[in-house]
């Protein structure tokens, strides 16, 4: 099924986004769509896209909606002759790794099979180029430690797949691993989850205890409207069969983050700060849990090339507290409705 929300533009680049009604899904299509793309946005069932129940649309103007189960290789395929994109930015699959356990399949199915699915439709469109988004929790194959979960299994042969399918067919594939993305949104990351805690507080509820792993372990926190503007730069100027890696080249704690957001509360914030081991102790931890988790080991010669987006001119703008902000001021006012 295909709906558009306006008139079919004439003359612009076709960018067809999936994954459309995720966090960063959502900001992708009003990004690109603003920067002129004709933008077809995929959901995978009627519904998703904030309109069906009275609430605004949550897309712009103009935005051609296609509802694609991208698990359905035929569907797959018909969607991508009638569309017909120059771009596909793919963002769609699972990304939970406690549900990577419950049921490992369903994850090699829609974060593997499902992006082959899409890259063999594209074989009908050499030009098309293809970024996948990719995990920063993939594994180095053929490594000693092997995959921490299900879930780094199967981004691991997502980007394998992918770049390799690009080599055999002469596809222009590229590869993009973000780091922890935050902002305004539906999304299920440390910042909005303890966002959402707070608000429930200031409305009277009582949730159960908001528990942090450790008040010391690092993250690098970037703006998923940042994250957007690196995947178009990528599309516009990456080089084919290359992982770019996205961040904001910061290291912050949880308990610092933490702490930016309970000073924005208008209640008391009671938290459980997890165990209390010495900042250094906590620091080796993470570097030894990164480094198994990542494959963050020595490459081998062969490796696949791995480049910061900032060497394509890009940098981020939207600073932590902006961004902390934005995310308060989403869950006070819209709640899991549009963007701000």
């Amino acid at each position: 099924m295909d709906e558009s929300t306006g008139s079919e533009p004439m003359n612009r680049r076709r960018l067809l986004i999936t994954g459309a009604g995720g966090f960063t899904g959502r900001h992708a299509v009003r990004s690109f769509a603003a920067e002129g793309a004709q933008v077809t946005a995929v959901l995978r069932h009627p519904g998703n896209d904030g309109g069906s129940r009275g609430a605004a649309p949550i897309f712009p103007e103009g935005v051609q909606v296609h509802y694609c189960d991208l698990s359905d290789r035929k569907a797959v395929n018909e969607m991508i002759q009638m569309v017909v994109p120059d771009e596909v930015l793919h963002l769609a699959g699972k990304n939970s790794v406690p549900e990577s356990w419950r049921d490992p399949l369903l994850y090699i199915e829609s974060n593997v099979m499902a992006t082959l699915y899409l890259l063999e439709a594209l074989r009908s469109l050499p030009q098309s180029r293809v970024l996948v988004a990719g995990s920063r929790l993939k594994f180095k194959a053929g490594g000693l430690a092997g995959p921490p979960h299900p879930y780094s299994l199967s981004k691991t042969l997502e980007e394998l797949a992918s770049l390799a399918w690009g080599t055999l067919f002469r596809q222009p594939v590229l590869m993009a691993e973000p780091c922890n993305l935050i902002g305004p949104g539906p999304s299920t990351g440390f910042c909005s989850l303890l966002t959402r805690y707070i608000v429930t507080l200031e409305a009277g509820g009582k949730p159960p205890l908001f528990k942090l792993s450790s008040r010391y372990d690092l993250r690098d926190f970037l703006d998923v409207r940042d994250a957007v503007k690196a995947y178009s730069v990528i599309l516009n100027k990456g080089e084919t069969g290359t992982v770019y890696k996205i961040d904001s080249g910061r290291q912050r704690s949880l308990g610092e983050v933490a702490e930016h957001l309970v000073s924005r509360s208008a209640v008391a914030v009671p938290l459980d700060w997890g165990p209390e081991a010495s900042e250094a102790q906590d620091q080796n931890a993470l570097n030894q849990t990164q480094r198994e988790d990542s494959g963050a080991v020595v490459p081998d010669v062969q490796a696949t090339p791995e480049v910061n987006v900032a060497t394509l001119g890009w940098k981020p703008e939207i600073g932590l507290e902006t961004s902390l902000t934005d995310i308060l001021v989403h869950y006070r006012t819209n709640g899991e409705g549009g963007l701000v």
